[in-house]
């Protein structure tokens, strides 16, 4: 972690913490969530005996704000983020807050934190973290009636330091994200812990990050790590189907979107079999998130086989998505989505 006090390098982010100076907290309780402020960030006080740490009753989202060439601040999408964020909060027995005051407090955190906010050239955003969590003690195992909802920020860069260059995969029979009936579609703080290890071990094999598959079969493919999955079949976008294992990525639809209207591509969510990856049919394979944004592969292994897409140059399809999604966040091209609000 870096301190305020150190200078910022804005061109040469990594995606990690740096302190900045605002944050903002509300609390639930009594039946209703109270108005909020924003304190300096820092350390908040927690019982020991609080439900997200003791039964991790905790889940969170993230969203970037952008500068564009005119030097104004934008977010992508946000509402999109207090959607889900409450679809998370219905799952773990959490209490829903306001859309539109979602909204306007991280407005508020970013304005606060304008400061550290990267140029428009520097390839960097001002990642955006709302977290929501059961403070209240508890000793049994049920929902807490306290709840705690905070928003921090931090300047960041690119999420693979490769950036658009590509990344390396390897698929893995050993470890799953999520199964059905479960937390797999929320952003629930405990999903992520049990990436960990398997993105650990990969990385030690050579590999950027793990493909999941699905917990039953072990055959089709779930998400890349903690991002989503997509990959270009016969000239189709294909992404694994909204089961309830699967996070609705908002970058993801994005894409989607993008990839029908601005490409004229056919989409499909459906069942993907991990052997498809490896078939002269596939020529194109991305991850996709807030933090990953569109990450392509270079290649896919899996028990000795190898496909490499490409000769490892982001294929045509991967390439003019990243270019409209990431140039529509900027506003360097018109926002004929609604897609994005001006801080």
């Amino acid at each position: 972690m870096e301190t305020k006090d150190t200078p910022l390098d804005f061109y040469n982010l990594t995606f990690g913490f740096y302190q900045t100076k605002d944050m903002f907290v509300s609390d639930y309780k009594e039946g209703k969530w109270d108005e909020g402020k924003l304190v300096p960030l820092g350390d908040i006080s927690l019982s020991p005996a609080a439900c997200v740490l003791n039964y991790g009753q905790g889940i969170f989202e993230g969203l970037k704000a952008l500068k564009t060439k005119k030097g104004d601040i934008v977010l992508f999408r946000p509402e999109e983020n207090g959607k889900r964020l409450n679809q998370s909060a219905k799952r773990l027995l959490m209490p829903p807050y306001n859309v539109d005051r979602f909204v306007e407090n991280v407005k508020k955190v970013v304005k606060a934190n304008e400061f550290f906010v990267p140029p428009y050239d520097s390839g960097g955003s001002l990642y955006i973290r709302p977290l929501m969590m059961g403070s209240g003690a508890m000793l049994g195992i049920a929902p807490a009636t306290e709840f705690k909802l905070v928003i921090f920020t931090s300047p960041v860069g690119a999420y693979f330091p490769g950036g658009f260059k590509g990344i390396d995969i390897e698929i893995s029979k050993k470890y799953t994200r999520a199964s059905a009936g479960g937390t797999g579609f929320s952003k629930m703080a405990g999903n992520y812990a049990g990436t960990m290890m398997p993105a650990k071990e990969a990385k030690e094999r050579g590999f950027s990050q793990i493909l999941f598959l699905d917990s039953v079969k072990m055959e089709y493919v779930s998400e890349v790590g903690a991002a989503n999955f997509c990959a270009i079949v016969n000239q189709t976008l294909i992404t694994p189907k909204f089961d309830g294992t699967i996070l609705e990525g908002i970058t993801l639809k994005s894409v989607l979107t993008l990839a029908q209207k601005k490409l004229g591509l056919k989409v499909e969510q459906r069942d993907i079999s991990y052997k498809e990856l490896f078939e002269d049919s596939c020529t194109e394979a991305f991850c996709t998130g807030t933090a990953a944004v569109i990450t392509p592969f270079n290649s896919v292994h899996y028990d000795g086989m190898t496909k490499i897409f490409n000769n490892k140059i982001p294929g045509k399809y991967t390439t003019k998505l990243y270019e409209y999604l990431t140039r529509i966040q900027r506003l360097d091209l018109k926002d004929e989505f609604g897609w994005i609000t001006k801080v």
